[in-house]
């Protein structure tokens, strides 16, 4: 079992290193919006968070700051959306481990 792992490990670190550089790449393109919307709409979200950051907490009624704060939340989320698909370090170890066993 030890040698196994030990002819593995670089195969391993090889297409982990692929595909990363894969993923790099391709994540740099934009989605089907045009660069120039995309760009637009995320200044927007921009400028809305920094208002928000510069309103003063205290001089806010409780309603007004949760209503801040889920607008805060929305427009993260809203701004997650755009940047695409991200997979995590396990997802990828499950994939790899799964395309081994296929293969």
């Amino acid at each position: 079992m030890k040698t196994l792992l030990k002819n593995m490990m670089p195969v391993l670190l090889l297409t982990f290193g692929m595909t990363m550089t894969g993923y790099a790449a391709s994540s740099s393109s934009e989605s089907t919006l045009p660069a120039t919307i995309a760009s637009t709409k995320e200044q927007q979200f921009l400028r809305r968070l920094e208002e928000l950051k510069a309103m003063d907490p205290e001089k806010m009624t409780k309603p007004e700051r949760k209503a801040a704060k889920k607008e805060v939340k929305q427009i993260k989320k809203a701004m997650r959306d755009y940047n695409g698909v991200y997979l995590s370090f396990g997802a990828l170890i499950i994939i790899i481990l799964l395309l081994i066993l296929i293969l």
